[in-house]
């Protein structure tokens, strides 16, 4: 399974800190789902910082913001508690970071590993794929993410 532009927001479920969370159940609203790599780490840290800050634009647009790493529901509440985040963290041991393809061979010092790419996915509030960004430079990013969101008004 891939998710592709105009394609539907799987049925899917992470860890969050209370419990199971099904993607699905953020049909009928406008969705941010994030993937990056670790938890309490340069890029990291000030993407999810970012993302925190703006929580109140995206919840005035209408919308959900979800950030997802392979890290375990522990290590995110150590993360969220640490940074003062606000932005809701879920785990994923491998699934749902596969079917949205960011499961990605990367090079570090010449080192060829895998591991996940820096992706943000945008939905509609029909649960509809709106937007993508691949392989994510944090400074500006969030900004861009909410732009988009509110073009979906």
């Amino acid at each position: 399974m891939s998710v592709e532009l105009g394609g539907d927001l799987p049925d899917l479920e992470l860890t969050g800190a209370d419990g199971p969370i099904r993607l699905r159940n953020y049909v009928g609203k406008p969705f941010v789902l994030y993937f990056y790599p670790k938890d309490d780490t340069g890029g990291c840290t000030r993407e999810a910082q970012e993302f925190s800050a703006a929580l109140p634009d995206f919840a005035q647009a209408g919308a959900a913001v979800l950030g997802v790493s392979k890290d375990g529901p522990a290590r995110h509440a150590k993360f969220i508690k640490k940074y003062d985040l606000t932005v809701p963290l879920a785990s994923d041991e491998q699934d749902v970071i596969e079917a949205f393809g960011a499961w990605v061979p990367k090079v570090l010092y010449g080192r060829e590993y895998m591991g996940i790419d820096r992706s943000t996915w945008l939905f509609d509030a029909s649960g509809k794929l709106a937007k993508v960004w691949r392989k994510v430079k944090v400074p500006g990013h969030v900004e861009q993410v909410l732009a988009a969101v509110n073009s979906l008004r």
